[in-house]
């Protein structure tokens, strides 16, 4: 199959697949689900063997990146095989994770040796106090010793995700950038993203712009943007001094999605065209289909590209349009 199989109608380049493993998840982040969130039946997840099989089948096609996510990916039992697997596929350049950090402390050494080349660590503070708050669970140091237990070993990249909601944890932009820089891992700040129905907090008042997060730093850092292109959404900017670099992800103040070049299998094994709209495909139907006259997975992907909008709209004065959890799709 050509690598130029996968052009979305707005002749966009699909070569970015993420697929969420599982919408389990150790954590309960007050801005990402209710504490009393209900999983998926567990029959209705992809089988890891089946994940496999999507991942394999879009590298086919030209896919050359590759996100595990989750939920939780770590959490999944037996997910480093599924991760090797993909990883050790012809044609695939590199295999990443995000994670939230709390099996790394024993899983770093295995994820390197099964092909992982780059890790996202979602922290969205630096006090246990808050930490505690801010994802209901007491796992703190187990999150720091498994940042210090991948910064020992030689990934090609680690990089810290923090959503940053005003009056919650915006007094820790400085610290968060200096704990990053300190280690030598990127920084990304993130606009809260409206998935979800929650009741911890009205997201409009909590919204903090990627203007502001850069407007505050420059008053402790000299930034400057960097041109670099990644194959996610961030825009970075250089820190004079260091030779990492702080970054923001702006779904609502800086629309990406003219970039777009990624695609997502949610754990259930729909296939979402877009983050912030619910144009999918399922995918899982044509898999579990015995039938041998029915429509192939490579048919049903290239098909489904027609799909994809040119971008979305996210307004924080309305009731989310999205009622799935991020834990869902994920990140």
């Amino acid at each position: 199959m050509a690598t130029s199989a996968l052009i979305d109608p707005f002749g966009r380049k699909i070569d970015y697949l993420r697929i969420s493993v599982t919408d389990r998840c150790d954590f309960r982040c007050t801005y990402c689900m209710d504490e009393e969130v209900t999983f998926l039946p567990r029959d209705h997840i992809l089988s890891l063997e089946e994940i496999v099989r999507v991942a394999k089948t879009f590298i086919a096609l030209g896919t050359k990146r590759i996100r595990i996510t989750g939920g939780e990916p770590l959490v999944r039992k037996n997910i480093l095989w599924a991760m090797e697997q993909i990883a050790n596929t012809e044609g695939l350049e590199e295999l990443t994770i995000t994670t939230n950090g709390s099996q790394l402390y024993k899983m770093a050494q295995n994820l390197l040796d099964v092909g992982v080349s780059r890790i996202n660590i979602s922290l969205d503070t630096l006090r246990p106090d808050r930490f505690y708050a801010l994802t209901r669970r007491d796992k703190f140091q187990q999150v720091i010793d498994g940042i210090d237990a991948v910064t020992q070993r030689p990934f090609k990249r680690i990089k810290l995700n923090s959503v940053m909601l005003k009056n919650h944890n915006d007094d820790e932009l400085f610290d968060l950038a200096q704990f990053a820089l300190d280690r030598k891992m990127d920084i990304s700040f993130i606009e809260e993203m409206p998935l979800g129905i929650i009741s911890d907090h009205n997201r409009a008042a909590t919204y903090l712009s990627s203007d502001d997060v850069i407007e505050t730093l420059s008053q402790h850092y000299q930034l400057s943007t960097s041109q670099m292109i990644t194959s996610g959404p961030t825009r970075y900017y250089h820190v004079a001094g260091y030779e990492n670099r702080i970054g923001v992800i702006s779904p609502h103040s800086h629309n990406f999605c003219d970039t777009c070049n990624r695609v997502r299998l949610t754990a259930e094994g729909r296939l979402l065209l877009c983050l912030g709209n619910e144009h999918s495909k399922d995918l899982k139907s044509i898999i579990r289909n015995t039938n041998p006259h029915s429509a192939t997975l490579e048919s049903a992907i290239i098909d489904a590209l027609a799909l994809k909008p040119q971008q979305h709209h996210f307004n924080l004065d309305e009731a989310p349009q999205i009622l799935r959890f991020m834990s869902a799709t994920g990140g």
